[in-house]
């Protein structure tokens, strides 16, 4: 009798332990929008990354039209914002990525005309930038994807200079050995890409293109043979958008001729999803990144030509 007594409340205090980590743990919502904590200073045009379970965004365009060297660090745990250490330069439109814990940051323009051709790291270790060999195009507006077997950067399309005359130029960067080599094109020439990796392809989806349009073109790349392959186009064309991979999606959100328009794309089905909750408020250039399975986006613009919006908006799948 004491032992079935003993089984019973055993059980019973199993269950109340369950109920209560339940409890003490809110479920996801999935396909959801939340906000976090507005940027300190509003930015247009900024190069995001994580780094250190912290989202740095990195220069921009502020709302007096300066190009800024700023470092803006966001914490997704505390949702709270501090201070980072200063590019070298007022920088705009560059792309970001990181590798083994540094934060590279590539090419861009300083002052919304001249393209750039200069890499600079940042070590979370030193607190410090430092000059890495120069991108052999300067361009801005690209995207960069790390292929993570590899740790070799893609660094994708672009704009080569102000008329704007886009770029279908593929360059990687090996940050071990501090050199770059020029790969395979684009199918498309095309700038503002959004860009991710899923499993092993890196997807390049939309951009704009040459005479001031906007694509839906997806293409695929396979880092081993140097190829790129034409995917499903996005029902939604657009450029200057939020995007980032998570899981087995690659998630692409607001943007020119689409800003509050929300799909995904599923490479092994080589299908968009159109059915996305919308993005709350609309947005193009904006900074991107995901941190556990979330997307954010960070900044931009609340319409082509501003104005220039504080917002960070969380998309939750």
């Amino acid at each position: 009798m004491k032992t079935a007594f003993r089984l019973l409340f055993a059980s019973l205090l199993l269950v109340g332990t369950t109920s209560l980590v339940n409890a003490q743990t809110p479920e996801v919502t999935h396909n959801t929008w939340t906000s976090g904590a507005p940027l300190p200073t509003a930015v247009t045009f900024a190069a995001a990354a994580v780094l250190e379970d912290e989202i740095y965004v990195v220069g921009g365009e502020n709302a007096d039209n300066t190009v800024t060297a700023d470092t803006q660090i966001y914490n997704p745990a505390t949702n709270a914002w501090s201070t980072g250490v200063s590019y070298p330069t007022g920088i705009a439109s560059a792309s970001a990525a990181v590798v083994k814990n540094v934060l590279y940051v590539f090419g861009g323009t300083g002052d919304l005309e001249t393209p750039s051709n200069a890499v600079w790291a940042y070590s979370p270790k030193t607190k410090t930038w430092s000059a890495k060999a120069a991108m052999p195009t300067a361009r801005w507006s690209t995207a960069a994807v790390v292929e993570k077997k590899t740790n070799i950067v893609y660094v994708i399309g672009g704009s080569i200079n102000a008329n704007p005359t886009f770029t279908a130029a593929v360059e990687s960067y090996n940050p071990a050995t501090n050199t770059w080599t020029e790969e395979a094109p684009l199918l498309v020439v095309k700038s503002q890409v959004a860009a991710g990796l899923l499993g092993t392809t890196i997807v390049a989806a939309d951009g704009g293109t040459n005479g001031g349009g906007d694509t839906g073109d997806n293409e695929g790349y396979d880092a081993t043979t140097n190829t790129w392959t034409a995917l499903a186009s996005d029902p939604a064309s657009r450029y200057a958008s939020c995007f980032g991979s998570i899981g087995a999606k690659f998630y692409d959100m607001g943007g020119n001729s689409a800003s509050t328009f929300a799909d995904d794309f599923q490479l092994s089905k080589d299908k968009w999803t159109t059915t996305l909750a919308s993005v709350p408020q609309s947005v193009l250039f904006p900074a991107s990144a995901v941190y556990k399975g979330q997307l954010y986006c960070v900044g931009g613009w609340a319409s082509f030509g501003g104005p220039i919006i504080d917002n960070v908006q969380i998309y939750q799948p």
